[in-house]
């Protein structure tokens, strides 16, 4: 599940080999009949925008309230409503990973490692429908002075933070692009622009022809004037999503800590790409169920096209 292959896919293999199968790229084919998300998969393969979600899950709890156990269904519904097909997480806990990539479906496989190294603290994983993209390579760095250190930290902050990257190939237009997830520091300033600075020297390292798709709790809002949107937007190599959007939904503070919901608040959960490549929606979720939310971030949404 959290290799480049993953188990399921494997499985699915082993599977087909002994009843004599030929599998296509997808998990599709070898999907159970009750599977819940089996009957979106030719819409989910289909041409079209990419459908591309920021999500900060909230770390697993058990304490009350908002325990994970109460959240978990509520975000299976979400996830299988909304069915993106690209998913870059952050703070999701080994076990709670392994909670969602069931409540997805065997169509779902993902990437990570967690921070502190194997499946020690959270990861910054990348789920994604094999029907619609194909993983090509992929690796980690850490925010730190030797970011090829697993689990290291150098600068200000409270933990180890990181970066994992895949280049995919989008089966639906055989375009190559590469995803970028993180999670910068929420508690220093200074931290999160030296984030930003190594994130811009590792990236100029990657393809220049392929474009790039950014997931990311910043922890500092999307403005012009601040750090790190200054860095990676006003100044640097990124277009912003929300903003270059055709179609947007209402626009919430992304951070509502179970509280009520705050109109035209934060984005402090963005979702940026290079620049060119046209988006024709973004979209906050403010999905809940019977006043529960399924994390205290709310998953920011964009349609782009890669084509």
């Amino acid at each position: 599940m959290f290799t480049i292959i993953g188990r399921r896919r494997l499985a699915a293999l082993v599977a087909a080999a002994v009843a004599g199968l030929t599998l296509t790229s997808g998990l599709s084919q070898a999907a159970p009949a009750t599977s819940p998300i089996t009957a979106e998969a030719a819409a989910s393969a289909s041409a079209g925008p990419l459908h591309v979600m920021s999500y900060n899950l909230r770390y697993a709890s058990d304490t009350p309230p908002n325990t994970w156990a109460d959240r978990r269904p509520v975000m299976r519904e979400q996830l299988r409503q909304a069915r993106p097909q690209l998913i870059g997480t952050q703070e999701g806990l080994y076990s709670q990973l392994q909670d969602i990539a069931s409540d997805l479906g065997p169509a779902y496989d993902s990437i990570g490692l967690g921070r502190e190294g194997g499946s020690k603290g959270e990861f910054m994983m990348v789920f994604f429908d094999q029907r619609r993209l194909q993983p090509l390579e992929y690796d980690h760095f850490w925010l730190s002075d030797t970011p090829d250190v697993i689990g290291s930290k150098t600068w200000a902050g409270c933990c180890p933070r990181m970066v994992t990257w895949v280049r995919f190939k989008d089966n639906a237009t055989s375009q190559e692009f590469y995803a970028v997830n993180t999670h910068l520091e929420a508690y220093d300033a200074t931290t999160r622009s030296k984030s930003a600075d190594l994130i811009l020297q590792r990236i100029a390292g990657f393809d220049p022809a392929l474009p790039i798709i950014m997931t990311a709790d910043y922890n500092e809002a999307a403005k012009p004037g601040l750090t790190v949107y200054d860095k990676l937007v006003t100044s640097g190599k990124f277009a912003d999503s929300w903003v270059t959007a055709e179609r947007r939904s209402a626009l919430y503070a992304t951070f509502h800590g179970y509280k009520p919901l705050t109109p035209n608040g934060d984005r402090i959960d963005w979702i940026l790409t290079t620049p060119g490549l046209r988006v024709s929606k973004a979209s906050i979720n403010t999905f809940s169920k019977n006043g529960q939310f399924p994390s205290d971030h709310l998953p920011v949404e964009s349609w782009i096209h890669l084509g």
